[in-house]
């Protein structure tokens, strides 16, 4: 609520239809509909996680471990934060966010997050 030192959460935003892709139900305040493709909790036809159990390592490449890191210290950085370093996974456009790996995703986020600071130059 504004100007009473109370904060909105981020369900009463969704809401009042502060994000878009939320609805509201007509007889109840949940919401209904998302419009994010990494939002597939409780949906069908995805498939079980199945782990190999014979895969001792945290990391496939010792690219992803860098990617981990380098999240890890921007993140320590301040130069964004965790909301917004999820949030631009979740921008991701489904096709690309569908086809890339776990770190794939993470790369393209922190790659997004520092255009858009103006941190790193298009180029």
């Amino acid at each position: 609520m504004v100007g009473t030192g109370h904060r909105t959460s981020g369900t009463d935003r969704a809401l009042n239809g502060a994000w878009p892709g939320c609805r509201r139900r007509r007889s109840a305040d949940t919401v209904t509909t998302v419009s994010r493709i990494n939002d597939v909790g409780g949906q069908v036809g995805f498939g079980a996680v199945a782990p190999d159990p014979g895969e001792p390592a945290t990391f496939h490449a010792d690219w992803e471990a860098r990617v981990f890191a380098l999240e890890a210290v921007l993140l320590r950085r301040g130069v964004f934060d965790l909301d917004e370093f999820r949030d631009a996974i979740e921008r991701m456009p489904p096709q690309e966010y569908l086809g890339a790996s776990y770190y794939e995703r993470w790369l393209t986020a922190i790659e997004t997050l520092l255009r858009e600071k103006g941190v790193l130059s298009d180029g």
